[in-house]
């Protein structure tokens, strides 16, 4: 049986670029904007048009090249926020406006100043106003994760009413644990009219360091898209990776859920990203980081020279990384040192590497990694020839 289509919505170029010191030039959106499309997501978030006329702009350009994925706009619950997404996406193939408004008490007390049935009202008449200009009309909650589940339910069944196609409930603050949150897809998906009419989508803060579980909670418990970014980028602490949950569904086949990503560009994408925002990937950073595919201790350069999978759950070109990489430090055992010799064209006996492992341990306690370099100017001192 094949699996499940899970749609990937990427929001780097509108959430992501909402990081500090993020901020992106709109040929640096288009460059991005064309690389998500060929790594086969299912919907661009390309921007929230009414912040500014740069904004505007670039979901123009966007809308105008992209040829196979949605281009969305997000918006306010707000008339001219509706429509000036509108107007950004008119040259765009598949266009989706993106609306909504806060539904946890925070928001509607302290944020809002309002009560909830006059955000209810909001609500529908803000999904009314954008289907007047686009079919697909996406509506989020904002803080449904703090969102007391019959109130959301409430406001879900409503915005399905008033027309819309996709709903976003968001774990705004990154508060929920992955089994409050799958409760509440699941509560939504058992008592929500007309739910089973329209997409249920999961967007997810990093807060807590949950955003990715929270997001593989939602979609096993009916959502069927997941809201994220290149590299986790986002407000605070970041949003969902999209690298993540695009592995975790492959890795998991019992899951009977996939996405259309071409996983072989994640690490191209990755690097892209990274380099036009200038946001460093954390080098433990799972799948994309530079230690993903790593290894230093000598019991694990063991294992995977002798079988890749004893260490790896992914084989490395599976996500554009060309190869392990063993790398020699002071943890490191005879047999990743005979490995990266033979590397560079020396087989040492015995005998020549028990040599030269001793001359290594004391090049490597004063290094915090041992080079090719090391390993030549070692096999001189200790007049190895092989």
């Amino acid at each position: 049986m094949s699996a499940e289509h899970i749609h990937i919505f990427d929001t780097t170029l509108r959430d992501g670029e909402q990081v500090p010191g993020c901020k992106l030039a709109t040929p640096q959106k288009i460059e991005i904007a064309l690389q998500l499309e060929e790594l086969g997501v299912d919907i661009i978030e390309a921007g929230f048009p009414i912040s500014s006329p740069g904004d505007f702009n670039s979901v123009v350009e966007i809308a105008k090249i992209i040829k196979k994925a949605r281009v969305c706009a997000l918006s306010r619950a707000v008339e001219a926020d509706i429509k000036r997404a509108a107007e950004a996406l008119v040259y765009a193939k598949h266009p989706r406006i993106h609306t909504g408004i806060g539904t946890s008490e925070s928001h509607i007390k302290y944020k809002l100043k309002s009560t909830q049935d006059e955000i209810l009202e909001r609500a529908v008449k803000a999904v009314r106003y954008a289907k007047t200009f686009v079919e697909d009309v996406e509506f989020y909650a904002e803080d449904a994760g703090r969102t007391e589940n019959e109130y959301l339910a409430r406001v879900c069944e409503a915005a399905i009413q008033a027309g819309a196609t996709v709903l976003n409930i968001p774990d705004t603050t990154g508060y929920c644990l992955p089994e409050e949150y799958g409760a509440k897809i699941r509560f939504l998906k058992e008592n929500v009219k007309g739910i089973d009419n329209v997409v249920l989508s999961t967007h997810c803060h990093n807060d807590l360091g949950l955003a990715t579980a929270n997001s593989i909670a939602g979609i096993q418990n009916g959502a069927r898209q997941i809201e994220c970014t290149i590299n986790g980028i986002g407000e605070r602490a970041g949003n969902t990776s999209l690298e993540e949950v695009v592995m975790i569904m492959r890795q998991h086949p019992y899951l009977n859920l996939d996405s259309h990503i071409n996983s072989r560009l994640l690490n191209e994408t990755s690097h892209l990203v990274s380099d036009r925002m200038g946001m460093i990937v954390q080098p433990n950073k799972a799948i994309v980081g530079a230690n993903a595919f790593a290894h230093s201790s000598g019991i694990h350069q063991d294992g995977v020279i002798k079988r890749r999978d004893t260490y790896e759950i992914i084989d490395p070109q599976e996500v554009g990384v060309d190869t392990s990489k063993i790398v020699l430090t002071a943890r490191s055992g005879r047999a990743a040192l005979a490995y990266r010799f033979k590397n560079i064209g020396h087989n040492l006996s015995k005998i020549e590497l028990d040599s030269a492992y001793a001359k290594f341990l004391q090049v490597a306690d004063r290094k915090k990694e041992v080079n090719d370099a090391d390993l030549e100017e070692i096999l001189k001192v200790e007049n190895i020839l092989a």
